[in-house]
């Protein structure tokens, strides 16, 4: 257990529940200090639901999906009886790892010394243990975590204390209907690591006030003025117009991620940008879906997942357009990279401690950084 009164800026002083118009930011420790990244990995992913991937993956019996969630090594699995289930992905003999990769199996296996789970978790194998005493084989059965599914998204928690996944997401169905993300097609990941603070990243993807400065070229396309952003109860949603000045259209961080499609297009269609806590977004438009899972790997270090999901990804005007908005959105990434790394720099440095908040502009960002303290306040 965490003693919070040990990790520098997280007291009350800095938890309390300000309104925006007068609120600060967060801390720059937050951000920049190494023992936020265990608070983090405490009382952040470990304790809520995680995408690890989609339903399409592990459609089949024996097919595996392989993730790590707050460090920790885990596996879903399509059992013999239709069964969705997850473990950790950790032997109970000495930790050995059961799936290295995605695959299809007829049994588990660890990889380091051999011993077999069927696909429920339960131990069947033991290699060369014929003379060891006092063991029982049901009290080595795989560790099982907690998996759920919403929308064809897999999802999966270390935790107990569950919110139902569904609860989650209340309202995300209703909104973006009559599209269905569970009919979309995968078609590639894409990994990029960020030299930044997992926060920074995830501020910088929850307001459209900085799309002048990094991404104008996405001024043309997105009006600005009218960019909206709606806070619920564990998620956001940011939308802004497309303005009709280009035949062609993408989207940006928060709006920065899009496909591209025609002007006829973008005008009969509506583009959703979804922040769900703490680090699952979605970049939902006609004919596509764009996720972004993002990952801490230090406290000063990012994974950013990307996963793209379309209705066609077979004909060869799909293959071209899918080019291009991989290209596009390649772009826009290291512009996001770019500023994103300039900021835990001067997060860092001495001039730095705590900001404010445009009220117009970053009510996304005020918003998560209130479920953040919620989170720390748990501890």
């Amino acid at each position: 257990m965490i003693n919070r009164l040990a990790v520098p800026d997280l007291n009350e002083e800095f938890l309390k529940t300000i309104p925006i118009e007068r609120s600060e930011t967060i801390p720059s420790t937050w951000y920049t200090d190494p023992r936020f990244h265990e608070v983090d990995k405490e009382s952040i992913f470990a304790s809520t639901w995680q995408n690890v991937g989609h339903l399409g993956q592990v459609k089949n019996t024996g097919d595996v999906l392989v993730a790590t969630v707050a460090q920790n090594p885990v596996l879903v699995v399509r059992g013999k009886d239709g069964v969705l289930r997850a473990f950790y992905n950790v032997c109970k003999h000495r930790g050995g790892p059961l799936a290295a990769k995605d695959c299809q199996v007829k049994v588990l296996q660890c990889q380091y010394h051999g011993w077999t789970y069927l696909l429920d978790g339960s131990l069947r194998g033991v290699p060369e243990f014929d003379r060891v005493e006092l063991f029982d084989k049901k009290d080595y059965g795989l560790v099982p975590i907690h998996v759920g599914v919403w929308e064809g998204m897999v999802f999966v928690t270390l935790s107990e204390q569950l919110e139902p996944l569904n609860s989650i997401f209340e309202g995300i169905t209703e909104r973006i209907s009559p599209r269905k993300l569970s009919t979309k097609k995968f078609c590639r990941r894409i990994n990029y690591e960020v030299n930044c603070n997992w926060k920074v990243y995830v501020d910088n993807y929850l307001e459209g006030y900085h799309l002048p400065y990094v991404h104008p070229e996405l001024c043309n396309l997105l009006d600005y003025q009218n960019y909206v952003i709606e806070t619920f109860k564990y998620y956001s949603l940011q939308y802004s117009p497309f303005t009709g000045k280009d035949n062609l259209y993408t989207g940006g961080s928060g709006a920065a991620s899009a496909p591209l499609h025609t002007k006829m297009e973008a005008e009969r269609g509506e583009a959703f940008y979804y922040f769900v806590f703490p680090n699952f977004m979605m970049n939902i438009l006609p004919g596509r879906v764009q996720t972004n899972i993002i990952v801490p790997l230090a406290h000063d270090r990012t994974l950013t997942i990307f996963d793209y999901y379309y209705d066609d990804i077979d004909s060869s005007q799909a293959r071209k357009m899918i080019e291009d908005d991989i290209a596009y959105s390649d772009r826009i990434q290291k512009e996001d990279i770019e500023i994103c790394e300039h900021v835990q720099r001067g997060l860092a440095s001495k001039a730095y401690h705590r900001g404010r908040f445009s009220v117009k502009c970053e009510q996304g960002v005020y918003h998560f950084q209130q479920l953040l303290k919620e989170a720390y306040q748990k501890m």
